[in-house]
């Protein structure tokens, strides 16, 4: 009798480009390893469900990102006085820059474009749930979103989670 595969429970709940990957890259990896995988996307994660996935970055939001973006830290070098990240997130047209050097890194890099990468998750069999509660909320239809993906309300994806291997909040 062969074991039953392990089971994988993941929440999205954030619609930024670099919360944006980590839920898509391990749901397919999951998936080729023969995992089953449900990922719950509540809240502003629903959008990374639109056809087109409109993803940006705020910089002066997440105080690890890196600061080498937008001119990389050679020109910071030259400068005689730093220039703190918050002064910089400030200025209009920073996240939108910021977004586009980003991803041009991820092409650069070879790394997949976001929808291709949730085009793997279904092609592997991951379970997409879009948050019936937060579709309301933000009066958000099924037809809004793209097909293959269910709709279900925290307590059904909680059935499945608490029988899962593996549960994380991205």
């Amino acid at each position: 009798m062969e074991p039953e595969p392990k089971k994988v429970a993941l929440i999205a709940s954030r619609g930024t480009l670099d919360y944006a990957y980590p839920p898509f890259i391990l749901g397919s990896t999951a998936a080729a390893l023969d995992m089953e995988v449900q990922i719950f996307f509540s809240f502003y994660a629903l959008g990374l469900l639109k056809p087109k996935i409109e993803a940006s970055i705020s910089p002066g939001d997440n105080p690890a990102m890196p600061f080498q973006m937008p001119f990389g830290p050679q020109w910071f070098q030259k400068l005689s006085w730093p220039i703190p990240k918050s002064v910089m997130s400030n200025v209009p047209g920073f996240g939108t820059m910021a977004t586009k050097m980003m991803k041009r890194s991820f092409k650069n890099k070879g790394v997949a474009q976001l929808e291709e990468l949730r085009e793997m998750c279904l092609e592997g069999g991951v379970k997409l749930i879009a948050c019936q509660m937060t579709m309301d909320l933000f009066n958000i239809e099924k037809k809004d979103l793209i097909d293959g993906i269910e709709t279900a309300g925290a307590a059904t994806f909680m059935e499945f989670a608490a029988d899962s291997d593996i549960q994380l909040f991205i």
